[in-house]
This record gives C-alpha cells, structure tokens and sequence, in this order.
C-alpha cells in the first residue's frame, strides 16, 4: 500500500488484536491504540466486528487503529463473564438473522424476546429462522406455527429449513443477498451447519449436542466476518446461552416491545407499566387476544428481570 494510514472494517475480534480488511482487500493484524468508549457504556471490547475504522500501517502486515468511524448501528448484550460490563457483538449491520429450533436443543422460554431486545432499539430488521424442521413432529410444527403467527402479526418474518436437508436453505440465502447480516442462537441450533450449506468452502466447525446435557457445545468462539458474494456478508457470533441487560431500564423494555408500545398510547397513565394499573389498555388487550400472552408473559419477565438488577447495581455502588 501506498499510504501509511488506511480505512478498512473489522473481520474479527479476538480481544487485543483485530483483523482488519483494507478497502482495498488485503488483511492486517492491527491492535487499539489509546482507549474507545460507546456512549459511556462499559465494554469488555471497544471495537465489533463489522466496525469501520481508520489504522495506521506498523509493519508490514501489522497496524494501529486510531479511530473509530461512525456507526449506522450496534449490537451489545451484558458480558457473560463481566456482569457488570457490556460485550459489542457487532456494528454496521443491515439485519440479523436468529437461528433457533424447537427441538434439540429446546428452545428457551423468552429467548427470541430477549434477543429482540438488542435489536429493536436500533430498527434493524430481525429475521426468526426455525432451523432443524427435518427432526419436528406434530407437536414441533404446530408450536412452529403458533410462533409464526405470533411474531408475523407484529411485523417480524420468519423461516422454515433444515440446514441437513436442504428445505429451505436456498431462499434464505436469497434473503442475505447484498446485505451484512448478523447470525445468531444458541449454542447447538445449528449456526455453523447452515453456514457450510450456504458456503461449504467455508467448513466451519460443528459438534453434536452434548450426551449429557442435551444442550448445545460452542463452536464458535468469537464473532468474524465472512464474505458470500459480492457485498454480501455474514457475522458468525458465538452461541448464546442467556441474555441478559444491565444497561436497560424499565422504559427500554417498555418502548421496545412493539406492540405493547403501540397499546400503551391509549392507557390512562402515561408512566403506566402495564401490570397492575387501572384501565390500562395493554392488559385490554392481552385479554381481548389482540396481544399475544407469549409475548405479554415474556415482557413481565424482562421488567422483573431489569428491576431487580438495576437495584442490586444501586445497592452494589452505595
């Protein structure tokens, strides 16, 4: 290169060093130079995959970044091993796309809710892909439907597919077409498997469930980039074994479930929380069936979950 500095986007984050990819194509191992903050949140990383950034050329293959440039969006969850810090999964990216299965593993009761809740504050289109519908019985395909039905009505799409026989593998592809789409589930719902019908050159590792715990073994370690086609991406993201959110309050849990915000326009009280107010028009409608209890259940759960964290928080920093 002909400069010594170069703009490029992270391909992948491995805690102090970053894979960076130039615009003009080539990789360098580049490293933090100074310290980042986002929005004065505090991170185990300051810098996703999917960031743009600008770097200083060191050595041949080697580089400083210097700074980061400005972010379309983000995604963060609480760190799964700093309680008290948040993890940047990614940025900069078009929609995410998250894999789940109704069996093997099981899935988890308020997941695909919690999930949202990362997404939603930022509008970026969620896509629900039902993986591993080979392996469904009856009983698998009509709780299949009722989540379609329930996650439809409210704007969100999803997807039937086995990634082991191919149904449905090829219009899913079509639906990351030209786009940066972040990939996400939870350990063993078959992220890596669907990733290699999609490009089987990328022969990313796969493992069974665990014997044991009939729970999913992590493949992936760390999030990275890849590229399909031409400007169509994917973010490969570790397995997700539970979401937490310490950087919420109960107005985010509020305004981000979309119904229930929609709802809530029409509620006596303008702080009304929707439990136990009256004349609340969002428990109106949960019981005239216009809100579906699935998702009215998980919203409770998520403002008991935030309250009571945030108060062990203010208790932790009395």
């Amino acid at each position: 290169m002909s400069n010594t500095s170069f703009e490029g986007t992270v391909y992948r984050s491995t805690g102090s060093w970053y894979s960076v990819k130039s615009d003009d194509g080539s990789f360098f191992a580049c490293r933090i130079k100074g310290k980042f903050r986002l929005e004065g949140m505090r991170l185990t990383n300051p810098i996703g995959v999917g960031d743009r950034v600008l770097c200083d050329l060191e050595l041949d293959r080697e580089g400083i970044i210097r700074k980061i440039l400005p972010r379309k969006n983000y995604v963060v969850r609480q760190s799964p091993r700093k309680k008290h810090f948040l993890h940047l999964i990614a940025a900069n990216v078009d929609q995410a796309a998250l894999i789940v299965t109704i069996v093997e593993p099981m899935l988890k009761q308020g997941f695909i809710d919690r999930f949202l809740m990362m997404t939603e504050p930022y509008e970026i289109p969620v896509l629900l892909v039902f993986n591993k519908s080979d392996l469904y019985d009856e009983e698998a395909f009509g709780m299949y439907e009722y989540l379609h039905d329930v996650y439809t009505d409210i704007g969100y799409e999803t997807m039937l597919l086995s990634s082991l026989s191919g149904e449905g593998v090829r219009p899913f592809h079509a639906k990351l077409k030209s786009k940066t789409t972040l990939i996400a589930g939870q350990s063993g719902v078959g992220k890596s498997t669907l990733i290699n019908a999609l490009h089987p050159e990328l022969d990313l590792g796969t493992h069974d469930l665990s014997q044991y715990t009939g729970k999913g073994q992590h493949t992936t370690t760390f999030a990275e980039m890849f590229d399909l086609d031409t400007g169509t991406r994917i973010i490969d993201t570790p397995g997700i074994k539970n979401l937490s959110f310490n950087h919420l309050d109960v107005k985010h849990i509020m305004h981000n479930f979309r119904e229930i915000f929609a709802y809530s326009k029409n509620c006596k009280f303008a702080d009304c929380s929707h439990r136990n107010e009256p004349k609340c028009a969002v428990q109106e409608a949960v019981n005239n069936g216009e809100i579906s209890e699935l998702r009215y259940y998980n919203y409770l759960q998520l403002l008991e979950d935030t309250e009571a964290q945030n108060t062990w928080e203010r208790l932790k920093d009395m």
